[in-house]
C-alpha cells in the first residue's frame, strides 16, 4: 500500500555536547520518508524546496524509491533552515536561528498519481497546510495519522484543533499532550485528546519510551538506551516514518499492528540519534534494523509467575 507524506525538506545546523555541524540536510518529509522507504517502496511526498538544495540528495531519496515528484523547486529562493543547541541532557536545547523561506507561503499541491494515498502522514506543518493536503484527496486514506507540535498550539490552536478531528493517529510530547488537553495525567489527558477526534493517540517521551492510547487500551514501549547519543534531531519525525511505512506495508490499522509499529518506529530512530542528521537514518541494511528490533524485543520481554 503507498503512503503519502507531507513535511519540511530542508536544511539544519546542529551543535550538541558531542561537536557541531555546518548546514546539512534535515527537515520533517525527509526522515518521515527515508525510515518509511525501509518497510514500503511507494513513498511519495508532497514538500517546498530553494534552488539551493542539493539535486544529489533528491537522487538518493530516488533510489531509496520515495518519488519526490511531489516537492515544489523554487527558482532563486532559498530552503527553510533551522539552527540549534542541545543541552548535556540532550533532552532541552535552544533554537538559535529559524528561516522560513519556502515554508513562509508553501501551497502545498499534491500530483494527481498521489492522490489516491492508502496511508496519509502529516508532518509537522502549520494546520492550515496540513488541512489543504486532505482536502485535495477525493478518497479518504485508510489511515490519517499526524504530527505536530507547541508552536501550532501556541498561535494556531483552533485550526489545530479542526485538524485533529480529521485524523486517525495523533502523535506528540508528553509537554504538549498535557498543554492540548490542560491535564497534568497522562492518561486524563489522552481521553481527552482522543475525545477530539483521533482513533489513536502516541504520546512519545523521548529516551522513556511512548505511549499508544485507545479509548480503552494502552501499550508503553520502551527506548533503547544507547551508548552514545550525538544528535536527537529528526529521531521523532524517524518514528513516525517507521511507523507508518510499516504500517502501510502490513496494511493493518490495529490496535495490536500499532503496537508493532511503535517498535519498528523506536528501532529506527534509535539509529537517528547515533549520527548528526540524516547520516546514520540513510545508510542502514536490513541486517542492522532486524538486530535493532531484536534488541527491543528482548529489552521488554519477560515471564513472569504471580504466586498462587
Amino acid at each position: 500500500m503507498n503512503l503519502l507524506t507531507v513535511g519540511s525538506v530542508a536544511f539544519d545546523a546542529i551543535e550538541t555536547p558531542f561537536g557541531k555541524t555546518d548546514k546539512i540536510v534535515g527537515g520533517a518529509g525527509t526522515f518521515i520518508t527515508l525510515a518509511a522507504s525501509y518497510f514500503n517502496d511507494d513513498v511519495n511526498i508532497v514538500s517546498v524546496i530553494g534552488d539551493d538544495f542539493p539535486a544529489g540528495f533528491l537522487a538518493k531519496m530516488n533510489e531509496r524509491g520515495i518519488n519526490t515528484e511531489g516537492i515544489q523547486i523554487r527558482k532563486g529562493e532559498k530552503t527553510f533552515f533551522w539552527s540549534g543547541r542541545y543541552y548535556n541532557d540532550m533532552n532541552s536545547r535552544d533554537t538559535l536561528d529559524t528561516q522560513l523561506n519556502v515554508l513562509e507561503n508553501f501551497d502545498p499541491v499534491v500530483p494527481e498519481h498521489y492522490k489516491n494515498a492508502d496511508y496519509l502522514m502529516l508532518g509537522n506543518l502549520t494546520p492550515a497546510v496540513q488541512a489543504q493536503v486532505i482536502d485535495q484527496l477525493p478518497n479518504r486514506p485508510k489511515l490519517i495519522a499526524m504530527d505536530t507540535m507547541n508552536f501550532w498550539m501556541d498561535i494556531a490552536l483552533e485550526d489545530l484543533k479542526k485538524v485533529i478531528a480529521r485524523v486517525d493517529l495523533l502523535t506528540i510530547n508528553d509537554e504538549e499532550a498535557r498543554q492540548l488537553s490542560g491535564e497534568y495525567s497522562l492518561r486524563k489527558a489522552a481521553r481527552s485528546i482522543l475525545e477530539m477526534g483521533p482513533r489513536y493517540l502516541i504520546i512519545k517521551k523521548g529516551e522513556h519510551g511512548a505511549l499508544l492510547f485507545d479509548k480503552d487500551r494502552i501499550f508503553f514501549a520502551p527506548a533503547l538506551p544507547l551508548e552514545e547519543v550525538f544528535d536527537p534531531t529528526g529521531a521523532g519525525d524517524t518514528f513516525a516514518g517507521g511507523l507508518m511505512g510499516y504500517i502501510a506495508a502490513t496494511d493493518d490499522t490495529s490496535f495490536d499492528n500499532i503496537k508493532r509499529g511503535i517498535i519498528i518506529g523506536s528501532a529506527l530512530a534509535s539509529f537517528t540519534c547515533e549520527k548528526f542528521g540524516t547520516e546514520r537514518i540513510g545508510e542502514l541494511s536490513r541486517e542492522d534494523i532486524d538486530a535493532r528490533i531484536r534488541e527491543f524485543i528482548d529489552l521488554a520481554a519477560f515471564n513472569i509467575l504471580v504466586p498462587q
